[in-house]
């Protein structure tokens, strides 16, 4: 679908400009949301930052762009979603019950 921008005036490229920009940013934070929407608050997750080891922990917030992992050594981490895993679930860490997911956190069963 060709656009002819020949004939528009300086005001007006600009003002398509700032549409092309808005609408770009608006399916950047669609496509984001959409990868946060795969995860939970309580989710166990895994991700490997930059030149570190890969990282376990809680998903605990959704925040504008990111979402903020708690790690199992106490590290808060803001990481993009996409860069994200569902973490695999030991059977002796969680146990079903009528109610949905119990976490284990005083080593009593």
């Amino acid at each position: 679908m060709p656009i002819n921008i020949d004939n528009l005036t300086y005001e007006q490229l600009l003002k398509l400009n700032h549409q092309v920009v808005e609408r770009l940013k608006f399916m950047d934070s669609m496509h984001t949301h959409n990868e946060m929407m795969q995860f939970s608050p309580g989710d166990k997750v895994t991700f490997e930052p930059h030149n570190r080891e890969r990282q376990i922990g809680t998903l605990v917030k959704f925040n504008k762009k990111t979402v903020t992992v708690l790690t199992e050594d106490g590290q808060s981490w803001n990481v993009a979603p996409h860069l994200l895993s569902k973490a695999n679930k030991q059977k002796s860490e969680t146990k079903k019950s009528k109610k949905g997911k119990v976490v284990n956190i005083h080593g009593k069963q």
